[in-house]
C-alpha cells in the first residue's frame, strides 16, 4: 500500500499485477478494503493492472472533517479520473462499489474520456435520502436495528470488530469474514475518534455529503460497456435498484448474486471477476447488443 497525490489530495491506493497493464481501477465505499482481496488477485491474474483506494476521509487517504465535508459527490468522481490519469496506461475500468458506486456513475458521466468500461456493485442512481418512488427504499427493519443498537468504543478494536459482526449479520452478510475485515480497516484508520472511525467502518460522511445536481436522468449519455452487480439479498439498497440502473445505461449487464446481499462473499469472487474481466474485453457496440442476464 502507499499512497498518491492528485491535485492536492491524497490518495491510499493498493497495486495488483504488473503496472504496465490494463488498468482497473476500485473506488472503496469508502475504503478500499470494500474491495475483497481474492478479487483483486483474480482480476490481476486475469492480465490487468488493479489498484483500489480510500475515498476521501477514510483509510490513507485525507482525512480533515467527515462530519462536514467539504467537498462534494462531484469532486470524489474528479478524484477518480484524476487518479486515473495519474496511474496512467489509458482509460481505466472503473468499478464502485455501495456508496462509491454512486461516485463511479458520476465520474464516468462527467469525464467520460478516463474511463472504458463500468462496474456498480450493489449500489443505486440516487443520493443518500429517500429514493424515488419507483425505487425500493432501505428494509425499514433492518435500518431499524442497525441504528438501534449502542456505539462500540471507537478505541477498542475488538470492540469495533464485533460491532461489525453484528451489523454483517443484521445486514444478510457473513459476520465471520466481517470482524478481521473491520480490524484491518480499524488498524488503518487514523485516530479513534467516533466521526473518523464511523466514516471508515459505516461511510457515515456520505449521509452529509452534497450529492446535487441529481444524475440519474443522465444514465442514458453512458457509453461504456456496463456490468451491475447486486446481490438478491441487499437489505440496505434492494436489488431493484441495480434492475434500475442496468435499464437505464444502455446495453449494460445485469448480475444478480442470489446469495451475496451487501458485500461481494468468497464464494462469488470468480463469477464476479470473470463478469468484469469479459466486460474489459467488449467494445462498446458489443456491450449495448447483449441482452441482461441474471442468475
Amino acid at each position: 500500500m502507499t499512497t498518491v497525490d492528485v491535485d492536492g489530495i491524497t490518495l491510499g491506493i493498493e497495486s495488483f499485477g504488473a503496472d504496465d497493464a490494463p488498468l482497473v481501477l476500485l473506488a472503496g465505499g469508502t475504503t478500499m478494503l470494500s474491495w475483497p482481496d481474492a478479487l483483486c488477485e483474480r482480476l490481476a491474474a486475469g492480465g490487468h493492472r488493479v489498484v483500489r483506494y480510500d475515498l476521501r476521509d477514510s483509510g490513507e487517504s485525507t482525512t480533515t472533517d467527515p462530519e462536514a465535508p467539504a467537498y462534494t459527490l462531484r469532486d470524489l468522481a474528479a478524484d477518480a479520473a484524476a487518479l486515473a490519469d495519474a496511474l496512467g496506461g489509458g482509460p481505466a475500468h472503473l468499478a464502485g462499489i455501495g456508496v462509491s458506486g454512486m461516485v463511479a456513475q458520476v465520474a464516468v458521466l462527467d469525464h467520460p474520456g478516463a474511463f472504458s468500461a463500468l462496474t456498480l456493485v450493489g449500489t443505486r442512481a440516487v443520493a443518500p435520502g429517500p429514493p424515488d418512488d419507483d425505487l425500493p427504499d432501505h428494509d425499514q427493519a433492518t435500518m431499524s436495528r442497525l441504528f438501534a443498537r449502542p456505539m462500540p468504543d471507537w478505541a477498542d478494536r475488538e470492540a469495533v470488530a464485533e460491532f461489525a459482526a453484528a451489523g454483517a449479520a443484521i445486514r444478510g452478510d457473513d459476520p465471520v469474514a466481517a470482524r478481521p475485515l473491520a480490524a484491518r480497516i480499524w488498524d488503518r484508520t487514523p485516530g479513534t475518534a467516533p466521526p473518523i472511525q464511523m466514516a471508515n467502518q459505516m461511510a457515515m460522511m456520505f449521509s452529509r455529503l452534497d450529492c446535487t445536481p441529481r444524475w440519474r436522468e443522465r444514465l442514458r449519455e453512458i457509453e461504456v460497456p456496463t456490468l451491475v452487480v447486486h446481490g438478491r439479498r441487499d437489505r440496505f439498497f434492494p436489488v431493484g435498484n441495480g434492475e434500475a440502473i442496468a435499464r437505464e445505461i444502455p446495453g449494460a449487464r445485469l448480475l444478480v448474486l442470489e446469495e451475496a446481499a451487501t458485500a461481494v462473499p468468497d464464494v462469488t469472487v470468480g463469477e464476479v471477476a470473470e463478469a468484469m474481466l469479459t466486460l474489459g474485453q467488449t467494445t462498446a457496440g458489443a456491450a449495448r447488443a447483449r441482452p441482461a442476464r441474471t442468475r
